[in-house]
Formats: C-alpha cells, sequence, structure tokens
C-alpha cells in the first residue's frame, strides 16, 4: 500500500497558556498542503516492495532496523541520510502502537522523506497518521477516523489532524479538532523553506509568552484575507525570527513580490505565502 502523506500550513498560530502537563494550549487553523509530500509504502512481511529498487537507485545507501520481536523492518531514505534511529520514527511508533492492542501480521515500512525536518510543515506527523490507517487497513483493523485520530494524538500533538487531511480548528495541544469551512481557492499558495535552517519545537518555545489573544483567532479567520496581514499572526516568529532574521526578510520579500499574506508555519522554519490568481 503507496501513499503519499501532505504537509501543513497554519493559518494564525496563537499560544494561550501553559499547562500542568508541560505542554501549551493553543489555537491553531490547520490546512492540507501538497506541493510537498514523502512517499510511504507499508506492507505486509512476505509481500513484494514496488518502491524498494527506486530508493536504492536513488539513494544508495538507505537505513534500516528491524524491531526486536522481528515483526517490522522499516526502511528509511531521504537525501543527505537519516540521522535518526529508523525505529524511532513514528511511522514504527505507529505499529508498535497498534500492535500493542491488536494482533498484527509482521510488516514492512518504506519511508522516502522529501518533505522538509524541522520546518514547522508536520512531514512526521503525517507519516505517522498515514501509517497508522495503512496498518489498520492491512491488518483487517475496522477503524474509523475518530478512532484513528485518538492514537494518531498519542503520537504526537498534530498528528491527527492528518487522518481527517482538511481544514481544521485545533486547539488544546492541537489535538482538540473542529472542522472548518474555508475556500482559498482565489489564491495561490507559494512555500518557501529557507536551506540551512531548522527550528526545533522546543528552542521555539522558549521564550514564548502565553497570552489571551484580544480578538479570538476564529473572528479573524471569518474576516476576508485581505485585514490577515495585521491581525493574523502566529506567536512564534517574535522569538524565531529573533534567531533567525533571515526567515523575517523572506517574510517580507513574500509581501513585496505581492502576496496578500505571509506566515510561518508552525514552529518554523518554513514561510508561506497566499497570491491573488
Amino acid at each position: 500500500m503507496i501513499t503519499y502523506p501532505n504537509v501543513k500550513l497554519n493559518l494564525g498560530l496563537q499560544v494561550i497558556r501553559k499547562r500542568e502537563d508541560g505542554y501549551h494550549d493553543l489555537e491553531t487553523l490547520f490546512i492540507p498542503y501538497s506541493g510537498l509530500s514523502d512517499c510511504l509504502e507499508v506492507i505486509t512481511g512476505d509481500d513484494y516492495s514496488r518502491t524498494l529498487a527506486g530508493l536504492k537507485e536513488r539513494y544508495g545507501t538507505l537505513s534500516q532496523a528491524v524491531s526486536e520481536d522481528g515483526k517490522l523492518m522499516i526502511t528509511l531514505a531521504r537525501e543527505g541520510g537519516v540521522d535518526w534511529d529508523p525505529l524511532q520514527d513514528l511511522t514504527a511508533k505507529a505499529y508498535a502502537l497498534l500492535a500493542a492492542e491488536y494482533k498484527l501480521p509482521p510488516m514492512k515500512v518504506f519511508l522516502e522523506k522529501r518533505s522538509p525536518v524541522g520546518a514547522g510543515l508536520g512531514g512526521g506527523s503525517a507519516d505517522a497518521a498515514f501509517a497508522l490507517r495503512s496498518i489498520a487497513a492491512l491488518g483487517g483493523l475496522q477503524l474509523d477516523d475518530d478512532t484513528l485520530a485518538a492514537y494518531a494524538a498519542r503520537l504526537g500533538s498534530d498528528c491527527a489532524f492528518f487522518v481527517y487531511n482538511r481544514p481544521m480548528l485545533g486547539s488544546g495541544r492541537g489535538e482538540v479538532l473542529e472542522p472548518w469551512d474555508i475556500d482559498l481557492s482565489a489564491y495561490r499558495i507559494e512555500v518557501i523553506v529557507p536551506e540551512g535552517i531548522a527550528v526545533s519545537t522546543a528552542d521555539a518555545y522558549r521564550g514564548i509568552v502565553p497570552r489571551i489573544p484580544e480578538k479570538p483567532l476564529r473572528s479573524i479567520l471569518s474576516q476576508p484575507v485581505s485585514t490577515w496581514k495585521e491581525e493574523l499572526g502566529n506567536d512564534f516568529e517574535k522569538t524565531v525570527f529573533a534567531r533567525y532574521p533571515a526567515l523575517a526578510a523572506q517574510k517580507e520579500a513574500l509581501y513585496r513580490r505581492g502576496a496578500v499574506y505571509a506566515a510561518m508555519s508552525g514552529s518554523g522554519s518554513a514561510l508561506f505565502g497566499l497570491f491573488p490568481r
């Protein structure tokens, strides 16, 4: 089973308060963006991979690992190599999560990482959610979206969004989701991922001062897009831009080129602009 996990963009991101569990309550609008995606293949243990030969040809050395019980083999491919343990990848954790509660056959996971890491686009979270769906289907599990989203939320704060993969207003840690109707068909979305800058979520939160916003996010999102430049903000921009001034310059460049709205996605470093078609 081959899928193409897409990334997400955040329209507005308000950090409201710090919670007793150490996380933060936030509000944001997640929207899917298909312009960047990974390639994920999940097969049962005795099936033949349709992507492995291509991965070897394109990348040469692949990162592979087998779980201690021998039930999962995972293969990762990425330009420049993979600098994390394949068994710690969220796709491997997705298999372990379901295997702890259901009887699953041995499986193999082949993940080609094409979306950037540390860019605030949620590529790893997308991989986890898409893997959960594929693993459940191959395992014969009859799990609806709400059930899959509950499992996804255990893997990461924004993983649940990718189960639904449509515009969703996120609150709590980002796992409390509400469908949100928004029509951006009049705009072209352009995403910029600056080279050499990767922002960890932990670093982005350092210096953040949670606050109750003067105007709720949903009120701003209900306004015309032309008003968003002044009112629809990402609270991470202040601290991240202070550390990486080049990102602030990239945002201003998007406006100079005609974007009606530009922002950093998530905790950075990717930026995006909405341009009239």
